[in-house]
Parts: structure tokens; sequence; C-alpha cells
């Protein structure tokens, strides 16, 4: 029974989403402006750039969506080339860096696993 048990177990892990399938997900809804789909994948709030307010709910993330991913960089166009760099010290984090119109890598997007699965959590505008 110990061994089922385990068995079971170590499936149910494997069967977690990846964060390559979660970012699959995510950019896909990025791609298509669906924000209902974004505000699932989401921890809020979200953590912005210094200075700038979280995004505490979906309606904020409805109304500031064009801040969020597109203002300083085109997101869609970015994760449809950009692969997530694992964070080397937690396991549990991945980021996908996105440039500006000159190329320079300048916002990073952020992503944690949580409880729940793989969420998007936030980001950083090196410009800010």
């Amino acid at each position: 029974m110990k061994t089922l048990t385990t068995l079971s177990l170590l499936l149910l892990l494997s069967g977690a989403e990846s964060a390559e399938t979660f970012f699959q997900s995510f950019k896909t809804a990025v791609s298509k402006r669906d924000v209902e789909t974004i505000a699932r994948l989401s921890k809020f709030p979200l953590v912005m750039s210094f200075g700038i307010p979280a995004v505490k709910t979906k309606a904020q993330l409805s109304k500031r969506y064009r801040q969020i991913f597109n203002e300083q960089t085109d997101a869609a166009a970015c994760f449809n080339k950009a692969k997530p760099e694992m964070d080397r010290e937690n396991p549990k984090q991945f980021s996908v860096a996105c440039p500006d119109a000159a190329g320079n890598e300048v916002v990073i997007y952020h992503f944690e696993q949580t409880t729940t699965g793989w969420k998007f959590t936030g980001l950083d505008n090196l410009n800010e």
C-alpha cells in the first residue's frame, strides 16, 4: 500500500503544469488580449515597478492593460520569441525579459509557482 501511495503521489506531481506549458497559455492570452484568461493566470496584486501602484483586480488589469503589456514593449511579440528564464536560486520562479523599441531589454515579467499553479506576479520596468 505504501508503494502505491508513493507512486500515486509521483504521478500527481509529474502531472503538474510545467512553466513552459503555463507560459504558452499566458502568451496566447496576451496575444489575444484576453484579460479574463490573463487575470485567471495572475496572482493579485500584480507588483509593478518602484513608485507605480500595484494592479489589484481584474478590472484594474483591464484598464491598465496597455501600460502593462504595450507601453514600454510589445509583450505579445516579445513572448513569441522569448524563452522563460528559470530563477537559479528559486526553481519556483521564472522571468521573461522584453525589449523596448531600441532593442534594450527593459521590461521583465515575473512568474511564480503557487499552490494553485504558475501565476503572473508582476513586472519591473528598468526605465522607471
